[in-house]
């Protein structure tokens, strides 16, 4: 079996010990992965052409999610796919994907022009996001119309959601091929430690919620952001392949989810399951 894995190269003063551990296992169980580090190479795109059984795309990067989108056009097999990771790097169609699937998301607002949200804010407060953003950057909390004027929006779109205050530290849900884990992390993270946060049980509402969101898009490997306010969930962001940290045996996981795909896809077999549940994508 041969993996090819889109990935990132962390400095070494970030700690990032979860997917060269994938690798290793990977490696130990025969398989050959070979990394693939777009952002620090030149590509000559007519030299792209299918060679692995099955590439992973780990990567959140643009550069790596367009050389994903060429490789799928030759007829690659990705996890997760590259149309569904596309969508979920855009917080619009995303977002809209899981309202249409009926699942609990705070009401979500898009223009071009900040003032425009100015009566929004006679309702409550509003959290204001870069569309395409990841990892917190660029979020800000505005509570009135004054406060409009102090958010710098890195482009002209502009990509809103009613904020509630977390009854607690922020949910991350993260699934696996069908299993469900729980980690509670404070807000922004700032340690390694922190960003390990606490692992929780899930509860059953939250884990049918997070079955439900990968059931919407029509994979089996992703994350979830999820608050809790005046007892309700909501899912404030979905990310694809996401970190896993404070997932317990997180490494052993990944690599036996992702080797078993690649088993699925040798044999011929699709490379995801059927969801019983039509998908909006």
């Amino acid at each position: 079996m041969k993996i090819g894995m889109f990935m990132m190269r962390y400095p070494p003063s970030r700690k990032s010990p979860i997917m060269p551990e994938v690798v290793r296992l990977l490696v130990e169980w025969g398989v050959t992965v070979d990394p693939i580090y777009p952002d620090e190479q030149l590509t000559d795109l007519a030299h792209i052409h299918v060679e692995h059984d099955l590439y992973v795309l780990k990567s959140g990067a643009d550069l790596a999610l367009s050389l994903a989108g060429a490789l799928h056009a030759a007829g690659a097999q990705i996890v997760n796919p590259y149309p569904v990771a596309a969508i979920m790097r855009d917080k619009i169609i995303a977002t809209r994907v899981l309202q249409a699937a009926r699942l609990p998301v705070p009401s979500t607002y898009v223009t071009n022009h900040l003032e425009e949200l100015a009566p929004l804010l006679d309702e409550g407060p509003l959290v204001i996001k870069p569309y395409r953003g990841s990892q917190g950057r660029g979020v800000h909390v505005v509570w009135d119309s004054d406060e409009l004027n102090n958010v710098r929006a890195n482009q002209d779109l502009i990509f809103a959601q009613r904020y509630y205050k977390p009854e607690d530290r922020d949910l991350k849900i993260y699934c696996i091929g069908g299993q469900v884990y729980g980690v509670k992390r404070v807000w922004p993270a700032q340690t390694y430690e922190e960003k390990l946060g606490e692992p929780f049980v899930v509860t059953p509402e939250l884990h049918q919620i997070a079955l439900r969101c990968g059931q919407a898009f029509g994979i089996e490997v992703y994350g979830l952001d999820v608050i809790v306010n005046d007892g309700k969930f909501y899912v404030v962001d979905i990310s694809s392949f996401p970190g896993f940290k404070g997932v317990p045996d997180a490494a052993l996981r990944l690599a036996d989810y992702i080797y078993s795909v690649g088993q699925r896809v040798i044999s011929g077999q699709p490379l995801l399951p059927a969801f019983e549940k039509e998908r909006f994508v």
